[in-house]
């Protein structure tokens, strides 16, 4: 049965770990969107640098890191593949057909950094804080209550939804839907009506399962005017002011010195 996993959660002791969640998704949340503004090649270098830096200070593994790299990693890899010998009109290398051009290696290793940091970002916030303890932080940040339920419900019923999957799968396997280890890699009318009733029932269990626990949160009292009910107590982890300053600051200089670059290039006229 496969068993789905949404939080990344690591515990350790490291500063990061130890770090108020508050500052930490402020912190963390502006230097990806730093990252994110960055078109300059030059300033890659210290992003990564960065990004590398906080994940080793976080005391994390590797193998966490190559694991949430797996999935979204192809897809890069298939662009940074292919805009190097299709963007551009500077050829650099040329073999029959077929052009490396310099302006699409540029954006390849540009594209590449940015999501190889930003990615880090999100994986040491997500593996150095508990996914209920984000929510708090989030909560106490102005986030608005129903946002805050509709996520924990949806990362409770995540898992149920899976369960249920998997169970429905094995179900299917016992009456000899999907035999064999490529059954499922098939494309035919047959597999694609069998994956068709199998999503389908799956959404209708889901909606019925949400109605039912709608009810019971209605006749719990959720949602109706009780503001003294609710507990947002939060644990008091440091502040690391000096850690948080430092990284606001980082984010600061990276959006300054690509403004700078950008006004640069454009006073030389490229």
């Amino acid at each position: 049965m496969t068993t789905l996993s949404v939080d990344s959660y690591v515990p350790g002791g490291s500063l990061l770990h130890r770090w108020d969640p508050r500052l930490k998704l402020i912190s963390l949340l502006a230097l990806m969107f730093a990252f994110a503004t960055v078109q300059h090649l030059t300033l890659v270098p210290a992003m990564a640098t960065l990004s590398l830096g906080l994940y080793a200070a976080a005391r994390l593994p590797l193998g966490l890191w190559r694991q949430r790299l797996s999935y979204p990693g192809l897809l890069i890899l298939g662009l940074v593949l292919v805009l190097p010998f299709s963007l551009g009109p500077t050829v650099i290398w040329q073999w029959g057909g077929v052009a490396l051009r310099q302006e699409g290696l540029v954006a390849s290793a540009l594209m590449a950094g940015r999501f190889l940091s930003i990615l880090t970002l999100g994986l040491i916030l997500l593996a150095t804080t508990p996914f209920l303890s984000l929510l708090q932080a989030m909560r106490r940040l102005g986030l608005p209550v129903i946002l805050t339920d509709m996520t924990l419900l949806t990362y409770r019923y995540l898992y149920e939804i899976a369960d249920t999957l998997a169970t429905m799968q094995r179900a299917m396997q016992l009456r000899g839907f999907g035999q064999g280890p490529q059954a499922w890699l098939r494309l035919n009318r047959q597999v694609l009506e069998q994956r068709a009733m199998l999503a389908g029932n799956l959404l209708i269990r889901s909606y019925e399962q949400s109605e039912r626990v709608y009810r019971a949160m209605r006749l719990r009292g959720h949602g109706q005017g009780h503001p003294g009910r609710r507990s947002d107590k939060m644990q008091t982890l440091t502040p690391l002011w000096g850690l948080t300053a430092t990284l606001l600051g980082a984010a600061l200089g990276l959006i300054m010195a690509e403004v700078a670059l950008h006004h640069g290039y454009n006073g030389i006229g490229l």
